[in-house]
């Protein structure tokens, strides 16, 4: 028999014994204990039914189905309830079926039985948590400190005592509620506000410290973070109330802190009702769709009841990763997924004379700014023919509107990697001032968090790995915003186009990637150059210190959505553009074409590119 079922049985009885001592007692007080044997052969029937009246209807309101040592005040409410309806159903019962019990008797008895079944299970929570520790003492458990005494501090609190492998040490709360400084949470004392922090994990020899607010905003996570980091403490995180909403709060959803903690901007918040009226029932394909922006575009629109949805990449691993996700989440989604390169035109035409889409998102690209230096021959057969593929099929197939996902690295491009994706882009311009059928659209933002190869997994396995964090220039500064940010941005910018567009993302201040990585480091519990180093390498071949969102000959349009812009078109003749991306295909495809000849050819069409030879 398992530990909980071995509990329950034993509540039972004690219910059991509790309603018939509740009842009899009513009876003796009634009766000024003169009990003579005729009135106990009276009620001797009812002493029997009550409790199993008692126990029916503590079964259905599930009672026994309660973890009483954490208990809330909800199950508090459903056990009052749930004697209320015990109490008139003997009341019913005793009225139908008269016997020894006065309704005075049943009122009284009633009443017993509400204090002993309550108390029982009070008594049972205060028990148990004065018999476990409220902290053990050993060297190898971690001093603790939990930033919140609301109900996801109580739960870790709960779990800690409950589970003797968690070698914690919870030695205080932290709350900035000023009515709860001072007061005992679960046993626990609130020590401080956030403002202490410092002098509490010092007095206190402090190993680490919990964050246990989920409904935080980014503004005051980042204001706590900010706090913590001067102490050096290592710190850890539940995931936001937004990250929270499809689980339970538990020591599981504890999570390191990460970099996104740090921004310290608003959460974008989007309408997606409107975005719901402009996807559902369109067939939605999605170039790159097991990419790292591909898929999360794939889970947004997944959201939004589109008619059809096809991903299309040419590494499997991701399409099948992505394909599983949006299976298990909607299996009512209408999904296809295909495994093919936008290189291979006469595949795409396939694709889209089967398919027939209404909206392609193009992001199937090359990325790696130092891969695509030393292999600009492949940069420029995937990132420009392959957005080129996909251009005249959309217009082939009358595809109602196409984004290309962009980057600001497209602006006065230093390397091959942003000089074709710049050329990707006047494609786009170029193509829609002579297509009837399609509208172009092209949407530019900075780097992505947690993208595949992006730099903070890259200083994540550092930090395990004991450093160095490798930071390419000291005064180095990137734009970041989330992933599933972005997408949502790109998603609204989609719906809003007329063509022809190129849509910038307020992508919020530049991050510069020093500090960033210093942080990380200080909120994994080390000090940055002392602990862990932080190494220098030099600017690598093709990157710039600062990234630009927008082109010199370029102004900025506001939209109706804040965080969404859309740079001046610039007039680029398709006539023009498609003879100089004919010498462009022919020297790419050529293997005697050196590096060197076919940037200075890449130049030729974006005259903003700058290289060093």
């Amino acid at each position: 028999m398992k530990r909980s079922d071995t509990s329950k049985y034993l509540l039972i009885i004690i219910d059991i014994i509790m309603v018939l001592l509740s009842y009899f007692l009513a009876v003796l007080l009634i009766t000024n204990f003169n009990l003579y044997p005729y009135m106990f052969f009276r009620i001797k029937a009812s002493l029997l039914l009550f409790p199993v009246i008692y126990v029916a209807v503590f079964f259905v309101a599930g009672l026994y189905s309660s973890i009483w040592i954490y208990a809330g005040m909800s199950d508090y409410i459903n056990i009052a309830l749930a004697n209320f309806f015990a109490f008139i159903i003997c009341l019913v019962a005793e009225l139908f079926n008269y016997g020894g019990f006065t309704v005075s008797n049943i009122i009284v008895g009633a009443t017993f039985a509400f204090v002993l079944t309550f108390g029982v299970r009070v008594l049972s929570r205060i028990t148990y948590y004065r018999m476990i520790p409220l902290h053990n003492n050993s060297s190898k458990n971690k001093n603790i400190l939990v930033i919140g005494a609301g109900m996801a501090g109580k739960v870790i609190v709960n779990e800690v005592r409950v589970n003797p492998a968690l070698q914690y040490n919870i030695l205080g709360f932290i709350d900035d509620d000023p009515n709860k400084i001072g007061q005992v949470v679960n046993g626990i004392r609130v020590l401080g506000s956030t403002e202490d922090i410092p002098y509490f994990t010092e007095e206190m020899n402090i190993d680490e410290i919990i964050l246990a607010i989920p409904s935080l905003d980014n503004e005051q996570r980042k204001k706590i973070l900010d706090l913590i980091k001067k102490t050096s403490i290592k710190m850890k995180t539940l995931p936001s109330m937004v990250e929270m909403i499809d689980s339970e709060i538990n020591l599981k959803s504890i999570r390191d802190v990460e970099i996104t903690d740090l921004l310290g901007r608003k959460e974008i918040k989007i309408d997606t009702d409107r975005l719901r009226d402009y996807y559902q029932n369109k067939t939605i394909l999605v170039t790159g769709g097991g990419g790292s922006i591909g898929s999360e575009l794939c889970r947004q629109l997944a959201g939004l009841n589109p008619e059809k949805l096809i991903i299309v990449d040419i590494y499997e691993n991701n399409a099948y990763e992505i394909q599983n996700e949006l299976m298990r989440k909607y299996p009512a989604l209408n999904l296809k997924t295909l495994i093919a390169s936008v290189r291979d035109e006469e595949k795409l035409d396939c694709i889209f004379n089967t398919e027939r889409p209404d909206i392609v998102f193009h992001a199937a690209a090359h990325k790696h700014v130092p891969l695509m230096e030393t292999s600009p021959h492949e940069a420029v057969k995937n990132n420009v023919f392959g957005t080129l593929n996909v251009v005249k099929a959309c217009d082939k197939y009358q595809v109602e509107r196409m984004l290309l996902i962009s980057t600001d690295k497209a602006v006065n491009p230093t390397n091959v990697m942003g000089a074709t994706k710049r050329i990707c882009e006047m494609i786009i311009q170029a193509y829609n001032r002579i297509s009837t059928h399609t509208d172009y659209v092209a949407v530019r933002f900075g780097n992505v968090l947690g993208s595949n190869g992006s730099v903070i997994p890259l200083f994540k396995r550092q930090i395990e790995e004991g450093g160095p964090l490798t930071v390419t220039h000291k005064d180095i500064t990137r734009f970041f915003m989330t992933i599933p940010e972005a997408v949502q941005l790109v998603l609204t910018a989609c719906s809003m186009a007329k063509g022809g567009e190129i849509f910038v993302l307020d992508m919020g201040e530049p991050v510069k990637i020093y500090d960033l990585a210093e942080n990380l480091i200080r909120l994994s519990g080390y000090e940055p150059n002392v602990d862990i180093q932080i190494k220098v390498t030099g600017l690598r071949p093709g990157e710039k210190l600062y990234e630009e969102l927008l082109m010199d000959e370029e102004g900025i349009t506001k939209t109706e959505n804040s965080l969404i812009f859309i740079g001046k078109p610039i007039s680029i003749e398709w006539n023009e553009l498609h003879k100089e991306l004919q010498n462009l295909e022919h020297l790419s495809h050529c293997n005697e074409t050196t590096n060197e000849e076919l940037k200075y050819e890449i130049k030729k069409i974006a005259p903003t590119y700058n290289f060093k030879s």
